[in-house]
């Protein structure tokens, strides 16, 4: 059993194709043509099967608001009209343009009460903002109020469109000391500066950290740099890893299996592509069941 935490539908209207992510084609145009190869004609049906095949218990979908910066959205009536047509599996996020003001809080309000969306995705270097920026911290302010988890872009970002400060991980501590009670995802992982991610969440006990986007074979690779969310994600924080594909980016499956190839034990192995997620979404709490 597992559950994908980043994972996106391969539908027009999930796919963002403006100029921004030019670089991201660049970077990651190896693993995407993999996933692409391994995609059949029956783009949308081979999606749901291959999460039938892995035993999913659920899908995390993430909307995507940058109107005020990019000129793009997918608009998070899209991500729960998805998710109420394919089922329980699916749980939707969230997204709001934070340069709207009041009216995202409007739209965040309206996104969870009424369209059934189960948290909020903050994706700050498409907004050119920072982690910590007022604008993001009212809108957190309101997750508090609609006890909602938050997704957060954390570290580099590829796009030229934007600064790569914007996902600096030290933010996080003027958030989660402002609102100790929230969950946060910090997803992807930080990387370059993976051991300032590490020490937020050891300091904060509600910060997890999605591997989102990521080979896992990295995080036991010399040199990667990753290696020491292996170190600390097997001992001290072996309870906040969250397992994310990042597809189509990644292929989930290959990510899959190697999550099973780094030698955790069966416990720790469980935690990070089940448990830790399910507790992040408080699925025992009947939130998304």
């Amino acid at each position: 059993m597992m559950i994908d935490f980043a994972s996106r539908p391969p539908l027009a209207e999930f796919t963002v194709k403006t100029a921004h992510m030019d670089n991201y084609r660049r970077i990651y145009s190896k693993s995407e043509s993999l996933v692409s190869q391994e995609a059949a004609a029956d783009a949308l049906p081979e999606y749901l099967r291959m999460y039938d095949r892995l035993n999913a218990a659920h899908v995390v979908l993430k909307a995507r608001d940058a109107q005020s910066t990019l000129g793009f959205k997918i608009p998070n009536e899209v991500v729960a009209d998805f998710c109420q047509q394919h089922g329980p599996r699916f749980i939707g996020f969230a997204a709001v343009d934070p340069h709207r003001g009041t009216q995202a809080l409007d739209e965040l309000e309206h996104a969870i009460r009424n369209l059934g969306l189960r948290g909020l995705n903050v994706q700050g270097f498409e907004h050119q903002l920072t982690i910590s920026d007022p604008k993001l911290m009212a809108l957190y302010e309101k997750c508090v109020e609609l006890d909602i988890p938050v997704n957060i872009h954390c570290g580099m970002n590829f796009s030229l469109s934007s600064k790569a400060i914007y996902g600096h991980p030290l933010a996080l501590d003027e958030v989660l000391t402002a609102f100790p009670t929230l969950r946060v995802c910090a997803s992807p992982p930080g990387w370059p500066w993976i051991s300032e991610l590490i020490a937020m969440a050891w300091r904060h006990p509600n910060l997890w950290i999605g591997l989102s986007a990521v080979r896992p074979k990295l995080v036991a690779m010399s040199g990667s740099g990753y290696e020491p969310l292996l170190r600390y994600g097997s001992s001290l924080l072996k309870r906040r890893i969250i397992f994310g594909s990042g597809y189509p980016m990644i292929s989930v499956e290959r990510s899959v299996g190697e999550i099973n190839d780094l030698n955790l034990d069966e416990e720790i192995r469980h935690a990070w592509l089940y448990t830790n997620a399910s507790e992040f979404l408080q699925l025992a709490k009947g939130k998304s069941e």
